[in-house]
């Protein structure tokens, strides 16, 4: 199983749009791993980042809300260069197969540094009826926060 993985540096504020999607759907991935990284061990973070099956258009929060299903993954990562407190990061990730691209949104509770991350993705061939469903739920979510 050959993995795809992404890595780059955004800034804060800022959403980056990852192109994965297919013309006819039948490709999906899962997310493997993923991970942050500041840009110095001089530098203090207390930052969120966030992975979205849709455009977050604008909105960005560093509050993590697990109730949201558009929500794929997010990262809390902290450091400080006081020395007092250790870099620190707390990385959750849903097990769920997607089909469309997937948007990582970055937005600092304090500061305003620029964060790296990675991002591994599992590629899954999908069924007919995983396919349908998959996509099906990305144009609920579309439809659902266009309103």
């Amino acid at each position: 199983m050959k993995l795809k993985s992404f890595r780059g540096l955004i800034e804060n504020d800022t959403e980056q749009r990852i192109h994965l999607h297919t013309n006819t759907g039948s490709q999906g991935y899962r997310i493997s791993k993923f991970q942050l990284m500041g840009i110095s061990e001089n530098k203090d973070y207390e930052t969120s980042v966030q992975i979205y099956s849709i455009s977050q258009q604008g909105s960005h929060t560093s509050e993590v809300d697990f109730s949201d299903n558009t929500l794929l993954a997010a990262g809390l990562y902290g450091d400080s260069t006081s020395g007092s407190v250790q870099s620190d990061q707390t990385i959750i990730f849903d097990n769920v197969k997607f089909n469309q691209d997937i948007f990582i949104v970055h937005k600092a509770a304090s500061g305003s540094l620029a964060i790296n991350y990675y991002i591994e993705l599992v590629p899954e061939k999908l069924s007919l009826d995983e396919n349908t469903v998959a996509t099906l739920k990305d144009i609920r979510n579309i439809s659902r926060n266009a309103d």
